[in-house]
């Protein structure tokens, strides 16, 4: 989309509304199909279950806490005890929509099961055995009776994942300020955020690769982020970053001094350094951003933007210097701010206890 004249941004102010080709690039995020109650229940509790992990002492809420953005609101993540990790936890809000999943996109977004399988058996993530959990589980008579009502079955590795998947698929946004709005509710928007809008879909230019119900292209770009300096001066996220590029064969890992991004899957250079593009809905909620972390609010990431972003020999030419002025900024953060709609918070539930059982029934 070109940029607006100044005139037509006078004018988009003054009707507070989007236009034609604006409604095109953003749309109302459409709901999933309905997972099965039962399923959903159970996947609940093994979300935060810490049975699931390795040494039982951790659960997905971990690095995906509800009260933090479904994510752990740190720069860089917290890997399985005895090991960190060298990227930011990305939130699970509205994670069934994408394409792709992880930064890197390396795996299918569409097969939820194998990036709930990924978390749980990953060694920096749950580092789990999923025949070990299974045999957990079966010695809790309430999940026995559980598995049985949602899947017709005890406890298995397969059904634990399904049931995990159909739980992630109802942590989506709810409610969204910015959906109202393009439903024909000019009222769900501030005069700032209306201003903040038009600023995202010209002078801006966010909405290149911020667009659809996801307001992400789910392509991969080069922007030029800060690595997090914790990523070399941790020795356990050290260890963590090369031992996962050298298990995914990225040739010369050894060597690396900057997180390579999708290169590490495709092994193709014009992939260095690049990274999925996020949702920003719910974006408010997820500090602090990019996948090293490396800007902490929302201010800092429109502040980046508008430098044209840092250097990088892949840089996407999408990415210029926006000259905005103090109050477009504030706009932006302000609009940024309506991609939030009714927080998605759960409990913790209180999970059951583990029981003797019968001679013969194991």
């Amino acid at each position: 989309m070109r940029p607006l004249v100044l005139s037509c941004f006078t004018t988009w102010i003054l009707l507070g509304a989007v236009s034609a080709a604006g409604a095109q690039d953003l749309q109302p995020l459409p709901p999933l199909e309905a997972p099965k109650a039962e399923q959903v229940e159970l996947g609940k509790y093994l979300f935060f279950e810490p049975r699931l992990s390795g040494d039982g002492g951790i659960s997905c809420d971990s690095c995906h806490n509800p009260t933090t953005g479904w994510g752990d609101g740190k720069p860089l993540s917290t890997g399985y005890p005895g090991s960190e990790y060298f990227r930011n936890a990305q939130t699970l809000l509205n994670a069934a929509y994408y394409k792709r999943s992880y930064w890197d996109g390396r795996l299918a977004g569409a097969d939820l099961p194998t990036l709930v399988r990924d978390h749980l058996t990953e060694a920096h993530f749950m580092q789990v055995d999923g025949r070990l959990f299974a045999e957990r589980l079966k010695q809790i008579p309430e999940y026995v009776e559980m598995f049985k009502t949602a899947f017709g079955g005890e406890p298995t590795f397969g059904r634990t994942l399904s049931a995990v998947t159909a739980f992630l698929k109802t942590i989506t946004s709810r409610n969204a300020p910015i959906d109202r709005y393009l439903r024909g509710d000019t009222a769900a928007l501030s005069t700032e955020a209306r201003n903040g809008l038009v600023l995202f879909q010209g002078k801006a230019g966010c909405i290149q690769c911020h667009n659809g119900a996801l307001l992400s292209d789910q392509k991969f770009h080069a922007l030029g982020v800060p690595e997090n300096p914790d990523l070399f001066a941790d020795p356990l996220r050290h260890i963590t970053f090369r031992r996962f590029f050298r298990t995914l064969g990225a040739p010369n890992a050894e060597n690396y001094r900057q997180d390579p991004g999708l290169y590490g899957v495709t092994k193709e250079k014009a992939d260095w350094g690049k990274f999925r593009t996020p949702s920003l809905r719910e974006v408010s909620r997820t500090a602090p951003y990019m996948h090293s972390g490396a800007l902490a609010t929302l201010e800092d990431v429109v502040a980046f933007y508008d430098r044209g972003g840092g250097q990088h020999p892949n840089k996407s030419p999408l990415i210029r210097p926006l000259g905005l002025t103090a109050a477009e900024k504030r706009a932006l953060v302000e609009f940024l701010k309506s991609l939030a709609g009714d927080p998605v918070v759960i409990e913790r539930p209180d999970w059951p206890d583990y029981q003797p059982r019968k001679l013969g029934q194991n």
